[in-house]
């Protein structure tokens, strides 16, 4: 495998010029041999590590949770490298590049999910479920309606998030090699292949756990350099950030008094969200969607007991939490170490390799030719975590949600259904090198935003009232859960962000950017008002069951031998 990447980058390295819709006009990339290098090792580190792991996945709960033996410590660092994704690390900085204080909302409104996490879900998902979240969505209801409405749902997010993932790996290699965009994201998808193929949950989280510390640690030394510049004094760098921005306005033709404003603008919110109706939905996508995010909740089955999924929260809100104040550093060192810099820039004054790679040159500006081939493997490293993680997750919805327990009624074995679980593998991957190459020019944190809508609009519903109320249903959580997927799925489709950025049409039928405020609260509603309503015999089983649920839930009796099944 190793071969075949050497192999697919040597075909196309030697001083490829290209022309990008991202960039303007066509650019000869240099190629970067410190950054293949570097590229090649952590290919060659994670490849050895995934066939260490394959030696010890034989069923399907070694395939999917790593048998459970993951320390809360260790599964903290793997649910920070799954969720410090592309768009955290490219993302979240370009965005901050672009518009300044108003790309902060990412980084809290990802962080602010956190607590919910901690104090409403984690315990009673690690006490409640298997393999998926659908194991605790279903728990005291009909398993074939509300399975089969989480897998749908589960695929839906993986794929929206997939996108992001794949966007960040093509633009950042085609920028470093010189390789064309789509060769690029082929290469992630077959990587992303054999980690999950191969070495199940087990190697996916190592290779998340050594891109963690690889990526905190770079981070921590380019913000640490950014700031030395200026005495370790960020009014400073914010001061010059503001007159680079009034500097380049100046520059683009605007009058002196409008300059100004410009440059003081990102120092304050209006520049990215423009009206309270869509702060408030993008706000809420951010931080009721962590908390339905499939790969992430599957994290919670990785280890031994409740206590440890608890400990596995507080230690990734604590490394999450840094890594995103180390963003906003990074974003504005971009401002003023890159925005001006002609080595960045192409011939229209654009940045090279588009907004996403603020970070990737703000590497090279502090760190040289060394430290740019290393912060590229760490981003790459960040990508290819997660890819896998999206990947064994949305495998596991349909493997173990649909054709065990759906399609065989529970009545499927082991090693039939690792099979269906790998081939599902593979069409994610295909799916995923199409939407990547079809969503190129998209924003990837924004895409990742998307994502986030409809899993707080699908998921997030039904998971908390199936967690906390007694009266939830399963025609409550169905119906539900269908209209707010299905009406962030069409919303997002309508907003600006794929009607006009991706089909090209020139205004949106949606007028704001995230459906959520919206969706999710419709979702909530029609749970309740079916449940309510709902007299049927199913309805009755339904809410007799809560209080065994809770005991499960809150105890963790019966947790141990239902997970060793």
């Amino acid at each position: 495998m190793i071969r075949l990447v050497v192999t697919l980058l040597a075909l196309s390295l030697p001083g490829i010029a290209r022309a990008d819709a991202l960039t303007g006009p066509t650019v000869q990339q240099a190629t970067n041999w410190t950054a293949i290098g570097m590229f090649a090792a952590f290919a060659a580190l994670t490849l050895a590590i995934t066939r260490w792991a394959a030696r010890r996945t034989r069923t399907a709960a070694d395939f999917y949770t790593a048998g459970g033996g993951i320390t809360g410590f260790q599964n903290g660092l793997a649910i920070a490298g799954d969720f410090m994704s592309a768009a955290s690390f490219l993302g979240i900085s370009a965005q901050i590049f672009k518009d300044g204080f108003d790309g902060l909302i990412y980084s809290i409104g990802f962080l602010v999910g956190w607590p919910i996490i901690l104090f409403l879900m984690a315990e009673r998902v690690r006490n409640l479920g298997r393999y998926t979240f659908a194991d605790v969505a279903s728990f005291r209801f009909a398993q074939t309606p509300v399975r089969s409405f989480a897998a749908v749902s589960t695929l839906v997010v993986v794929l929206f998030y997939l996108i992001a993932q794949m966007v960040g790996a093509g633009q950042l290699i085609k920028l470093l090699f010189g390789l064309r965009y789509e060769y690029a994201v082929v290469i992630v998808g077959v990587l992303m292949t054999l980690y999950v193929l191969f070495g199940g949950m087990t190697a996916t989280t190592w290779v998340q756990i050594i891109k963690a510390v690889l990526l905190l640690g770079s981070a921590s030394f380019m913000a640490a350099m950014v700031l030395a510049r200026y005495g370790f004094s960020p009014e400073a760098m914010f001061a010059d950030a503001v007159a680079v921005k009034t500097m380049l306005a100046t520059r683009a033709g605007e009058t002196a008094a409008v300059a100004q404003a410009a440059g003081r603008s990102i120092m304050g919110p209006g520049n990215f969200i423009k009206d309270p109706v869509s702060a408030l939905s993008f706000g809420m996508a951010l931080m009721f969607g962590t908390a339905g995010l499939p790969h992430i909740l599957m994290r919670f089955f990785t280890v031994p007991d409740a206590g440890a999924a608890r400990s596995s929260v507080l230690w990734a809100t604590g490394w999450i939490g840094y890594f995103y104040l180390l963003t906003f550093i990074i974003g504005f060192g971009a401002i003023v170490m890159v925005a001006t810099d002609p080595r960045y820039l192409d011939g229209a004054g654009a940045l090279i390799g588009g907004g996403n790679m603020a970070a990737i040159h703000l590497a090279h500006a502090v760190g040289g030719n060394l430290f740019l081939g290393f912060i590229s493997a760490v981003a790459f490293a960040t990508i290819l975590a997660v890819v896998a993680g999206l990947t064994l997750s949305g495998a596991s919805a349909v493997s173990h949600d649909l054709y065990a327990t759906v399609v065989r009624k529970g009545q499927a074995d082991s090693a039939a259904e690792l099979r269906v679980s790998r081939r599902t593998v593979l069409v994610l991957a295909v799916a995923a090198i199409a939407l990547g190459i079809l969503f190129e020019k998209q924003n990837v944190a924004f895409m990742v935003s998307l994502a986030f809508a409809v899993a707080a609009s699908g998921n997030f519903p039904v998971l908390l009232l199936s967690l906390l109320w007694r009266g939830a249903t399963t025609r409550g959580l169905v119906a539900g859960g269908c209209l707010g997927l299905g009406l962030a799925l069409v919303l997002t489709i309508l907003s600006p962000a794929v009607w006009v950025a991706v089909l090209s049409h020139a205004e949106p039928v949606f007028p704001f950017s995230s459906p959520t405020i919206f969706s999710m609260p419709l979702a909530f509603l029609t749970i309740w008002l079916v449940s309510v309503t709902d007299r049927s015999a199913r309805g009755i089983v339904d809410r007799s069951g809560y209080d065994a649920q809770r005991v499960r839930a809150e105890t963790g009796i019966g947790a141990d031998q239902a997970s060793s099944h």
